[in-house]
This record gives structure tokens, sequence and C-alpha cells, in this order.
């Protein structure tokens, strides 16, 4: 079920994130690292080599990856763009928008970047997100957001939700649909990498959570809310008697600063385990991307989250909708990828299905 073709692959830049955010999964966020650009040019090469009928998105994570400095930036930047000119890659980053300057915004414009903004609400629900000293990040985050909309740049939103923000549908969505942003995710808070210690939502709370945002979201017309579409969209696929194919997941390479590459969840980078060791499949300074795809059934992980995938596909009810979720959330929760349900599958999928079922009495989703 783990395909080989390259639809996705996640770019580390940098390491160092200038927020310390008490959720944080990643290690080795305090120290700096910058990859170097010959990463991105073995990268791209290797992108070449894919079918050029679909887009490539090339999404640059971190750390927070407007700590690389923008000259540096733009060199990383370069080796992609026959590529991206072509049609063949698209960019993207996720930021905490507390660094945008007005060269960064003519970099994300001239390279016609995706923007995700990392912001949790209103200042009183973005409590988490600190800087290490202890600093709310929530004013700087308005002055980047501001930026990009004042030189026309669109942008989406992925909001934490905690068990301290899980009550508080109303004010999430009223302050997002105030912010101007194309979209909000929801991200229930999980239990992944570092973030092991931290009170978690049930799924109780997160299934009223999702109630609330079904009986909200007409209130809104404006604002896309991704969680709820991905729900309509499979289920107007489903009334048009499409039949889902087969599924086939994703490998979704991450690219470390030094090149090191792990699969199926960047939140696996930087991680060890007794029985996977540091999960790493291969660098791209020693070989290329495809040939790393091309031998991932000798992956002991890989090869244990699809016999997880093929027990989901057979023994759950949710399969159909979710089609596996994420390998993460199974490591980072009972320790191995071949077990089926997480409190991920219950706080997210299950969860929103079920809400929605519970809507369709007074309104259809």
């Amino acid at each position: 079920m783990i395909g080989e073709r390259l639809r996705t692959v996640i770019v580390q830049p940098a390491t160092l994130c200038n927020l310390d955010c008490d959720y944080c999964y990643l290690p080795g966020r305090h120290r700096q690292t910058l990859m170097p650009v010959k990463v991105t040019e073995r990268l791209a090469n290797s992108l070449a080599a894919q079918p050029a009928d679909l887009p490539i998105e090339v999404v640059w994570h971190g750390g927070e990856p407007l700590t690389t400095p923008l000259a540096h930036m733009r060199s990383l930047l370069t080796p992609f763009e026959p590529l991206r000119t072509a049609g063949r890659v698209r960019h993207g980053v996720q930021t905490n928008a507390t660094l945008i300057t007005p060269g960064w915004v003519d970099l994300l414009r001239e390279y016609h970047f995706q923007v995700g903004v990392s912001v949790d609400g209103p200042k009183t629900l973005n409590a988490t997100r600190v800087d290490r000293a202890g600093r709310s990040s929530f004013t700087r985050t308005l002055t980047g957001i501001d930026r990009l909309k004042a030189a026309g740049i669109a942008f989406s939103v992925i909001c934490v939700v905690t068990a301290d923000s899980i009550t508080f549908p109303d004010e999430l969505i009223g302050f997002f649909a105030d912010l101007g942003c194309a979209s909000v995710g929801f991200n229930i808070e999980e239990l992944e990498g570092l973030n092991a210690h931290r009170c978690q939502v049930t799924a109780e709370q997160a299934q009223e959570f999702w109630a609330r945002l079904w009986h909200l979201r007409s209130a809104y017309p404006q604002l896309r809310i991704r969680d709820l579409d991905r729900l309509r969209g499979w289920i107007a696929h489903a009334k048009a008697g499409n039949e889902t194919p087969a599924s086939v997941y994703d490998p979704i390479p991450t690219v470390s600063a030094t090149g090191q590459v792990v699969v199926l969840s960047p939140e696996l980078l930087g991680v060890t385990a007794a029985r996977y060791d540091d999960f790493i499949v291969g660098n791209v300074l020693t070989e290329p991307l495809p040939a790393m795809m091309a031998r991932l059934k000798g992956v002991s992980y890989v090869r244990e989250f699809d016999t997880g995938l093929r027990r989901c596909a057979v023994e759950c009810e949710f399969w159909s909708f979710c089609r596996g979720a994420q390998a993460g959330n199974r490591f980072f929760e009972h320790g191995r990828f071949d077990i089926t349900e997480t409190n991920y599958c219950r706080t997210t999928y299950q969860a929103i299905v079920r809400s929605a079922l519970n809507h369709t009495r007074g309104a259809t989703p």
C-alpha cells in the first residue's frame, strides 16, 4: 500500500526554531544547522527524474524555515527553478510568521509559495506559542500576517487545538474568520516526539468541538474549514457512486538539513528507537530519492506500517474515509506501526464523522 511515486516532499532548510512552544515535538530545535545548497541540487535532480504529469509539492518546514538567512534561502531554491517554471514543482512553507520581513514577502511572492501560518487562535488561546524567554509570539505573528495581507499573499492557517482550547470553538472560528486566512485546519494536539506528557484531548471533547464547528460554519461562509471540507468531499464522492480505489499511501519523504531522509511522518526525524534505530532510509547526497523509494519494502518500519494499513482496511469501519491516517501517531502512541486505532484516529477522523452524523439530524453537512 506504500507508493513509490513522490507527491509531497518535506524539506528542512534549517533546524532552529525561534519559538519554544509547549507542545513542540521537535528535538534539536534550539540548535541551528543550515541545509547546504548541494542537498537541494541533488534533491532537484531526483525530482526531475519523476513523471512530469503531476506537480510535486515541496514543503519547507523546520524548525522555523524563516530562520534561514534570506540570501541562503534563495540559493536553496535556485536548483528547483527549471522544475518550478515548468509547472513540475510547487513550493509551500509552514511558518510561525514572526520573522516575515518585506524581503521575505518578496521571496514568497517571487517563487509563488503557498503559505501556511501556525497560530492557535486569539492571544489567550495562543498562550503555549512562546519564545525561549517565555514571551508571547502573538503580536509578532499578527505583524507577519499583516505583511502577507498587504502584499496580497493568500495564506492558510494550522491551529493546534489543546486540552485548554478544545472548549472554545466559537472563539476560535470567530478569530480565524476575522483574520483573513483562506482556510483553517484544526490539528487536535497529538502525542508526538518530545510532546509526551501534556494532557490530551479526549474523543468526547473532540466530538463536541467538531459538532459545534458544523453548527457554526454557515455563519462564516467565507472561511474554509479544512477538516470539515475533507469529510464533505468524501461524502460527495460516495453519493456520486464513485468507488474509492485501493489506497496508495504517499511515502512523504522528509529531507533533513544534512540530506538524511525519513519517510511516512516528518515527526520521525531526529527520533531514535531500539526497534527501528534512527528511521533514516538514506541520504540524498549519496543516493537519489527515487532509489530510496524503490527499496522501501525492505525497511522494517515501512513494512510494519503497511501491515497496519492492511489491518485497518479489514477491521476499521472508518477506513474508506481516513485511509489509515498517520504513521507517526501509531509509533508515538504505541511504539510500533502495525497497530490500528490511535487517539489521533478517535479525536480527528472518528469524532468528525460521528459529529457529522449527529448534525445531519438537523442539517446536511
